[in-house]
Parts: C-alpha cells; structure tokens; sequence
C-alpha cells in the first residue's frame, strides 16, 4: 500500500486488439475511482491514447508515464510502459496482440512479487492465441497458481450473492471424469471454504456441490462419479469441520435459485459452472482466483473481438473487478488482524446484589 493509504490497483491490458484498453478506460473516466485507489496500467501509452480518442468523456484522465508502479502518481492513472509498439488491429487476432497481452502479465507479476502493487485486475487474453507464443498455460488461474507456489486453486466467478467454483478449469469435456477425484474435491473445498471466511467475511460459510452426471447421477444408473468420488469428499470435508451439501443434480439447481441458499456452489467443470452464472449475473460477474497468496480478479468475460474499437463494450465487469480487489484485500487484513489478536472474551459475571431490597 503507498504512503497516502490508497491501494495501488495493478491492471493489465490483455490482448491489445480486444476490449480491455476500452473497458479500462471507461472505468477511469469516472474520477472517484481516483479517490481510492492508485491505478497502474500494464501496457502502452500509445495503446492506451489511441483507443481513448474512441471514447467520449475521458477528457479528466490525467496521465503518468512510469518505469515501475513504485513510482506511481497517486492522483493520476499510470502506465507502465512493458509491450513493444506495435500496429493496432481492433477485432483482429494477430501475433502482436498476443505476445503483448503476455508482456504486460510477466511484467504485473514481477512487479506483484516486489511487493510495488498491492492486488491484480487481468484484462482478458485469448487463450488459443497466447498458448502459440511462450505462454503454455490454459489461462490465467493455472499460470499465476504456478508463479505465485500453490498446488491448486480455484477459479471462483463471484456476483453479489452468488458464487460459482469450479473443480476442474480450462479442460476439454473428455478429460473431465478422469481428473476428478476425491483428493481433488476436497482440495477445492478446502480453498473455497477459507476463502469465504478470510475474502468475503463469512462465518460458518455454506457450500453446494454439483454432481457430474444428469440427475447426479441416479444413484449410480446414470454415473458412478457421484457415489464413489463426489459423496466420500463432502462427507470427508464434513469430517474436517466444513458445512459442504450434495451432490445435488446440475440440471436444476439453478433454475430453483438453490444457489442463494448458500455462499458457494462447486461445480465439476467450467461450462456447468460458468454457463449459469454467466446467464446471471454477466455484466457484474468477477473472476476471482482463490487460493492464491495475492489478489488477482478479472472480468467474466474474453476479449470480445466483435466488438472491439465500437465503443460498445461494457465497463461494468471491470469495474465490480476493481472493487472486489479492493474489498478482498481489506478483508483478509481485518481477517488476519482478528485471528493473530483475538480479542479476549470477559466471563459473565451475574451482578451482585449490593444490599437487602426494601419490599413494601
């Protein structure tokens, strides 16, 4: 955190020729986002400048040029200039626009690990494009749980009241069965449920796990994942002190709204997890990586080619991305303040009685 207080928000521009400059932008067009926060863009200045030209109303966005965020501007919007110059091609899926999309997260994750920001806000990247280059992860989650030592994490999509893990991230449909199992389950449980009590202050958080197979399974007639992988997880996390519910079949679960009788849902993979809470809650919805040892959140959605250099694209899932960082940091220092210091609870003691009552 900088001198003044104000976090120093690391936000990296994605694929140059997506929506990510244009979702940016708008963001901090409005001047009270100024107010709390630093914000430190990874990228380029001439990016940044051309697709500012394309928006409206970005007159009061005052620039810095900076080598690091260590010398960044409280009052104005920084960019760290760490992508080449390169042609711009909005919509356009090119080379240049993959490689800088990886320039900018290398350069946020050094500076993260040198302590110069305080939490991360990802810009998307097209997933495809950037594995042809020197990036050879599935996405952001898996390359930052390797650069940041955790053995797993979990890709937690969260809205308001909603939240949606997932067991199994960036994976084809084939290979899902035969990742799952009961180490893996329980792993995922464990990270979601410290995460609810540390990033988003819940007590005695309440967990629903989704099945694998139609009607989870039915009782075995349509999948034996649910009674030999699913249930002996839950019932193991129950072992372990954390409330976790199901399998309860994926088909309806959303349709009734179960998902707001609890503080998390744990899907089995990313289309059971990400279409529902797509259809939801889209132009809120953060992506959040729990379990890491820093804050990183993103918006829910890609690159959006289609609408890239339209000024059509929508600011909102960015900017409920920059909040939430915010919030979640704050969170897991009051956390890790009240769990260091526990505040000593005082025996009741009944008052006493400091004579003999005059009864009439």
């Amino acid at each position: 955190m900088s001198e003044n207080n104000k976090l120093r928000i690391g936000i990296t521009q994605g694929d140059t020729n997506g929506i990510g400059y244009e979702v940016i932008i708008k963001c901090l067009s409005d001047a009270r986002l100024l107010d709390m926060c630093t914000p430190v863009i990874y990228g380029s200045s001439k990016s940044f400048g051309y697709y500012r030209k394309l928006i409206a109303e970005t007159e009061n966005i005052v620039t810095n040029v900076v080598a690091t965020a260590k010398e960044a501007h409280p009052k104005r919007v920084n960019i760290v200039n760490c992508v080449p110059d390169m042609q711009i091609e909005p919509g356009q899926l090119t080379h240049e626009g993959s490689k800088s999309a990886i320039a900018a997260l290398e350069k946020a994750v050094e500076e993260m690990k040198a302590g110069y920001i305080d939490v991360l806000v990802t810009a998307p990247f097209n997933k495809r494009a950037v594995n042809q280059e020197t990036f050879h992860f599935p996405g952001h989650t898996e390359y930052l749980v390797s650069e940041f030592g955790q053995k797993e994490g979990v890709m937690f999509l969260c809205a308001d009241k909603m939240r949606v893990g997932v067991a199994t991230n960036h994976l084809p449909i084939a290979k899902v069965p035969g990742a799952l199992s009961e180490e893996l389950i329980l792993s995922k449980l464990r990270i979601i449920n410290e995460s609810l009590k540390r990033d988003f202050c819940i007590v005695k958080p309440k967990i629903a796990v989704l099945g694998l197979n139609p009607h989870a399974g039915d009782r075995g007639f349509l999948g034996s994942e649910e009674i030999n992988i699913i249930s002996p997880a839950i019932e193991k996390a129950g072992q372990e002190g954390i409330l976790a519910f199901g399998p309860y079949p994926p088909d309806g679960f959303f349709s009734i709204n179960m998902q707001y009788k609890f503080d998390a849902v744990l899907a089995m993979y990313h289309d059971q997890g990400l279409i529902p809470f797509k259809s939801i809650a889209f132009d809120a919805g953060v992506n959040f990586t729990a379990g890491l040892p820093i804050v990183r959140t993103s918006p829910d959605h890609g690159t959006a080619f289609d609408l890239a250099g339209k000024n059509k694209a929508n600011p909102q899932s960015m900017m409920s991305a920059i909040y939430m960082a915010m919030d979640i940091y704050r969170n897991r220092i009051r956390y890790d303040r009240m769990n260091a210091n526990p505040m000593p609870v005082k025996e009741f003691e009944a008052p006493r009685e400091k004579g003999p009552k005059n009864i009439a």
